[in-house]
């Protein structure tokens, strides 16, 4: 029985990872493409790149409560009512991106002036979101169909577009912003082109893959106002889930600046925090691996009305949350006198980052344990007791990195969100787990 869990959750996991990681590396081949611009070009793309990503992030839950409910069905032995829900899910990705891209499209003007950067920098980062917006609504549909292939049970389709994608991107990029031939490059503006065309591309490729097995099936394809409407209001939870956590970060951030010294001091400590937070965010992608597998098991499962199956998978994942924390820690704890040569040479900002890795790396086992809890309620279409909870670890952690902030600065502001606020989310995860309220059986 274990033998075979464990090779499901390697199965979902492991192309999970490796898709989880391309999306990074999407916005890295356009960072090292638009770098040999100049910096003024590099700064605007990174400007750009924050809101973007801030649009794309807010709306996970297209991909989240789209496997969740997939998945459930699949476990019922309802694939074509599976199939209606995933092609709901897909027309409020659509519907969402569009009036996204409409309202970003007006408001982009004054959202980038409010970073106040140079006039330069400003020019820069506009040329580039004015097209890349326009990915907006392609993006979103990847989320939704990479959550129907989730909820199937797939998770190597989307790793395949992703890699391909990303091939395109850097083809694209390179021939769009320096030209070929006698054709000049558009500059940034390049970028955007190859970034919008290879997204299209992508979403077009899952979609494809998505409506061919809904046909199969029989599955409705025409939009469905009551399944849109549905899937609209299943999503509020997640989206606040996904609040919390985004203002866990910011209020880190903002407690490291106010925590600093001077102006030296704030500047070595923030650099020390945002590479720290950036290895602890490539960490979370194997730990975020097995929750979208926890995800896609735990909803097919509970589909199927199997509490026992239910049960197992729960145990295992956890059992896998936790060995991959310690793998993780250990690795980041015996790399960190290191790491921060391969970022920077400023041996003020090495030699502060040590302590606080040696903390990162003492949290990924709790961490382990909550994300993958995390997949598992998100897998039963537990979002509301998620975004609740989200807001009550929230509100316990405030304090303590306030308290952190003032008394003992970057490394205590780094044990109060490895410990206290992942411990916090832990505690509410665990009780939740250890209940029955959340196994709700059936399609």
């Amino acid at each position: 029985m274990r033998s075979a869990l464990d090779k499901q959750i390697v199965r979902l996991a492991w192309p999970a990872f490796l898709a989880l990681i391309a999306e990074p590396l999407f916005l890295l081949g356009d960072a090292a493409i638009v770098g040999r611009l100049g910096t003024s070009e590099l700064a605007g793309l990174g400007m750009a790149s924050v809101i973007l990503q801030t649009i794309v992030g807010l709306c996970v839950f297209l991909a989240y409560g789209t496997t969740a409910s997939v998945a459930r069905q699949l476990g019922a032995g309802q694939t074509s009512r599976a199939l209606t829900q995933g092609v709901d899910g897909i027309w409020l990705a659509v519907i969402i991106g569009v009036i996204v891209t409409a309202v970003a499209l007006v408001v982009v003007d004054p959202v980038v002036a409010a970073f106040g950067a140079t006039d330069v920098v400003n020019g820069f980062a506009l040329d580039y979101l004015r097209i890349a917006l326009l990915g907006v609504t392609p993006l979103l549909v990847i989320l939704a169909t990479t959550g129907i292939l989730r909820g199937l049970q797939d998770t190597r389709t989307p790793l395949v577009v992703a890699i391909a994608g990303n091939v395109l991107n850097v083809v694209l990029n390179v021939v769009l912003v320096f030209g070929v031939g006698s054709f000049e490059g558009l500059g940034i503006a390049g970028s955007a082109w190859g970034s919008v065309v290879a997204q299209a591309l992508s979403a077009a490729a899952l979609l494809w893959v998505v409506l061919r097995a809904a046909r199969a099936q029989g599955a409705a394809l025409r939009p469905d106002s009551r399944g849109v409407l549905s899937a609209a209001r299943a999503s509020v939870p997640l989206v606040v889930r996904t609040l919390t956590l985004r203002a866990a970060l910011l209020l880190t951030t903002y407690a490291v600046v106010s925590g600093a010294g001077g102006s030296a001091e704030q500047t070595v400590d923030l650099a020390t925090h945002q590479l720290a937070m950036t290895l602890w965010a490539f960490l979370a992608f194997v730990l975020d691996a097995l929750a979208i597998a926890a995800q896609a098991l735990t909803g097919r499962q509970l589909g199927a009305g199997d509490t026992t199956g239910t049960r197992a998978v729960t145990r295992r994942v956890i059992q896998w949350g936790i060995g991959a924390g310690v793998v993780t820690g250990l690795l980041l704890a015996a790399a960190s006198p290191v790491l921060g040569s391969l970022f920077t040479a400023d041996q003020a900002v090495q030699d502060r980052l040590v302590p606080v890795l040696i903390v990162a790396a003492i949290g990924q086992p709790l961490a382990g344990v909550v994300f993958v809890l995390d997949g598992v309620l998100i897998g039963a279409g537990d979002g509301r007791y998620l975004a609740w909870m989200g807001l009550v670890a929230l509100l316990v952690y405030a304090p303590a990195v306030w308290a952190a902030a003032a008394t003992g600065g970057l490394v205590l502001i780094w044990v109060a969100f490895a410990g206290i606020f992942m411990a916090a989310r832990g505690v509410v995860l665990v009780a939740r787990a250890r209940g029955e309220r959340w196994m709700v059986l059936g399609a």
